[in-house]
């Protein structure tokens, strides 16, 4: 009976240590083959993408400011609202700006009429010239006819045929015809420096040209731009953000108003290590999460460009590492990613929104940075275009009304520029 009690220990013991070895067996199967998942995942999927959660939604963010100082008469957009370019978004008092330009324009009239006086002196002063020439040719022919009758009296004085009388009459007449030869003479030279000093001041073009004009229209071109940017406009589409402005308040120029954000044209700036630069290109792909959607949106977009520098080489406050206690530190560099406008058009963004971002970098042919320079502008707006061009149709209005009866001889003397001038020119908006 002792023996059968101390066999069934021993015989229990034996299943129980194949069990364990089973077991740890498996486990091991087990992890070996998580170990080769992993490192069939590293070797054929892993290795090709590079990922980081460190990164940001950007866009151009426009500051608005007003480029002449006044006071704040009214706010037309605000904040979240939508606004096109070219749109009022604040409205400055006017007042003292439309008084400088009614300045301006009534100096470009008076200036355009007194160089139409002086063009139209050359022709005055022109026959005038021609008026004296005449009279000096009268003086002389006059002159003439006198000298040839006392000499053919001279000789009959001495037989009595003739009075002394009439020889002292003939003489005074001759005396005072070569005085008036002079006189005309001078006369002529007189009105030929009159000519020449006026043409001095007409020549090399028409009355649009002339100096003092252009002075003028310079005034009246500073003085309309003036007046029209006391309405600040919106220089791209986007919506409005960081309004500070207030009714009623004096602002100076350059002043931040508020800010257009072009979320269109947004993009993300993705901070990678600088371990995972060495397999990023410019063009490779790349596939994005936005934490504001989750993981059921994905946005697609590619390598537009390498930052020049790390994030820390261009803080405020660079950091000095010449120290006697160092720790190295991780740097990261800023990494440009383009996004598909139409899947941003679908989902909005907004700037500073967190993404975490995964390029896929089997693609290695592209360029580490950027070779050639852009083609075109990176942003660009015509708004302050048509300003510019509202006030040259201004002063082109302003000569043509002024030019009066001279307008077909100013056209006759320079087609060409008058052709432009009215080509450019429009009715005048009411002020």
């Amino acid at each position: 009976m002792q023996a059968n009690s101390n066999s069934k220990p021993s015989e229990a013991a034996a299943p129980s240590a194949g069990a364990r070895r089973r077991s740890l067996g498996l486990l091991s199967a087990a992890v070996l083959l998580a170990l080769a998942g992993y490192g069939g995942y590293q070797w054929f999927v892993g290795g090709h993408y590079e990922k980081t959660d460190n990164a940001y939604v950007q866009a151009n963010v426009v500051q608005i400011t007003p480029l002449v100082g006044g006071t704040v008469r009214a706010i037309r957009a605000d904040d979240t609202d939508f606004v096109k370019a070219g749109q009022a978004l604040v409205s400055l008092d006017p007042a003292d700006a439309r008084v400088a330009l009614d300045q301006a324009e009534a100096q470009l009239a008076q200036t355009v009429r007194e160089v139409r006086t002086l063009y139209a002196n050359n022709a005055t002063l022109q026959s005038q010239i021609s008026g004296r020439e005449a009279e000096v040719q009268r003086a002389q022919t006059e002159l003439a006819r006198l000298q040839a009758d006392a000499q053919r009296r001279a000789p009959l004085l001495a037989s009595g045929a003739v009075g002394k009388e009439e020889i002292e009459h003939i003489s005074s007449q001759i005396s005072s015809a070569r005085s008036s030869l002079a006189a005309a003479q001078t006369a002529v030279l007189t009105a030929r420096e009159q000519l020449n000093a006026n043409q001095t001041l007409t020549d090399g073009g028409a009355v649009q040209q002339h100096p003092n004009v252009l002075r003028a229209a310079a005034r009246v071109r500073e003085a309309y731009l003036a007046f029209k940017r006391a309405d600040i406009s919106a220089p791209v589409d986007g919506w409005v953000a960081r309004r500070t402005v207030q009714l009623g308040q004096r602002v100076a120029a350059g002043t931040p108003l508020m800010a257009v954000v072009g979320l269109q044209q947004a993009w993300v700036d993705a901070n990678f290590k600088e371990g995972q630069l060495a397999k990023l290109r410019i063009g490779q792909p790349a596939t994005l999460v936005a934490d504001v959607y989750g993981d059921k949106v994905e946005f697609h977009g590619k390598v537009t460009g390498l930052g020049a520098g790390t994030g820390a080489a261009f803080a405020l406050l660079p950091a000095q590492n010449a120290t006697g206690n160092w720790i190295k530190v991780v740097q990261r560099v800023p990494v440009r990613i383009e996004l598909d406008p139409k899947e941003l058009a679908e989902h909005p963004l907004r700037v500073g929104l967190s993404m975490t971002v995964s390029v896929d970098v089997q693609q290695q042919d592209g360029p580490l940075l950027s070779a050639a320079a852009r083609a075109g502008s990176g942003a660009e707006t015509a708004v302050y275009d048509r300003v510019d061009a509202a006030a040259d149709a201004e002063v082109a209005r302003i000569i043509q009304t002024n030019l009066g009866a001279v307008r077909k001889a100013v056209a006759a003397v320079a087609p060409a520029a008058l052709k432009k001038t009215q080509d450019k020119s429009t009715p005048r908006a009411r002020l």
